[in-house]
Parts: C-alpha cells; sequence; structure tokens
C-alpha cells in the first residue's frame, strides 16, 4: 500500500508509523490491491470543523472523515472485496483529528493511539464503500471494524511490533450503540457517515 500521511495538526502524542501500520493491515485484510493509495491527514479543531460543516452540514469538530475518490462511489463494482479487482488506485482521504479524538479516548477510557487506530480502521471502511446508514449496515460495520483492530492487534504482536498495549475495556471494540453512547458526552462523535457534499 502506498500511504501518505500528513500531520498538519502540531498535536503531540500521533504516531504515523502505527497509522500506516494500521490502515496498510486493514486493507490488506480486505484483498485491496497492494499498490492502492490512499492519503491520512491530522488536523486541527478548527479545520476538521470547517470540513464537517462544508461537507457534512454538521456544527462543530469532529473525529474523523472518509473521502472516497468521486469514481468510487459506495457499492461501485471493484470496491467491496467480493468484487473484480480493479487494480492499483486512489481510494481517498482520511481525515483525523487527534485532539477531538484524545476526548473520546478519555471518556471511553483507552489511549489516544488505541482511538486513533479504530478511527483509521472505520475511514479505511468508508474508503471501501462500507456505511452505517441503516441498522443492517452499521451491524455489519462496526463488528467488521472490531475485527479487523483486533487481528490488527494479534498480527502486530506476532511480528513483534507495539505501538499501545491492546486495551481490554468494554468500549475499547464498540458497538454502533456504544458509539452512539458516546456522542451523548462528547457531542459531535460517534463517528459520522461517510463525507459526502451537502445538497445545495
Amino acid at each position: 500500500m502506498s500511504i501518505e500521511v500528513f500531520n498538519e495538526s502540531g498535536y503531540p502524542g500521533v504516531n504515523e508509523e502505527m497509522l500506516i501500520d494500521v490502515a496498510s493491515f486493514a486493507l490488506g485484510r480486505m484483498d485491496i490491491h497492494p499498490d492502492a493509495e490512499l492519503t491520512i491527514t491530522i488536523v486541527d479543531l478548527d479545520t476538521i470543523a470547517d470540513l464537517h460543516v462544508r461537507w457534512m452540514d454538521l456544527e462543530g469538530p469532529t473525529d474523523v472523515m472518509s473521502f472516497p475518490m468521486d469514481e468510487l462511489t459506495p457499492g461501485q463494482r471493484g470496491r467491496r472485496p467480493d468484487a473484480a479487482d480493479p487494480g492499483p488506485q486512489m481510494l481517498g482521504d482520511i481525515v483525523l483529528c487527534p485532539e477531538f479524538a484524545l476526548r473520546q479516548a478519555e471518556v471511553a477510557g483507552h489511549d489516544l493511539g488505541h482511538e486513533l487506530a479504530l478511527l483509521t480502521t472505520h475511514g479505511c471502511l468508508h474508503l471501501l464503500g462500507y456505511d452505517h446508514a441503516t441498522a443492517a449496515e452499521e451491524r455489519e460495520m462496526f463488528a467488521l471494524q472490531n475485527e479487523l483492530l483486533a487481528d490488527w492487534y494479534d498480527d502486530a504482536s506476532t511480528r513483534g511490533v507495539e505501538y499501545q498495549p491492546k486495551p481490554s475495556g468494554a468500549k475499547a471494540f464498540p458497538t454502533a450503540a456504544d458509539r452512539a453512547a458516546l456522542d451523548k458526552e462528547v457531542p459531535g462523535g460517534g463517528i459520522p457517515a461517510i463525507g459526502e457534499p451537502k445538497n445545495s
């Protein structure tokens, strides 16, 4: 995978190598072409708030936003692992806000590293066409997200790599309901649906 990280936030404690590792693992496990490309951009609260209102028509900051390439709309053949392999391509962009993510991590009872790994995995799934607009989609996406994240920790351990300890708290591998409850404690979180332009 070709994954570029642009850290524009200046926020301390973000392990860019870990973000690349978890994204590479998730995409590889989903049988995405090894030459596929994506970018991860790390931004501050003001920047994510601006993106949130421009693209989702929602006020205030959030934790993660995903922007699939226009030609790779959700459900298009070639995006899901059960479809034909379209070859290498640009998947899109994941935008993370570590300052906001830390608020959620503290409420959920784990560290920033785990929260960013979770959000990166979630963002990768959005780039592959998964969404959580319906209850069935939500169950599928969150189950897959948690499976990939848990498997990544196990794989990293097998490789002798440790970025942060694998958390064991009840909210470390959350259901959609867990994240909805988190949104009540940290307004604006809860992992939004896929970033798409608002209707004008």
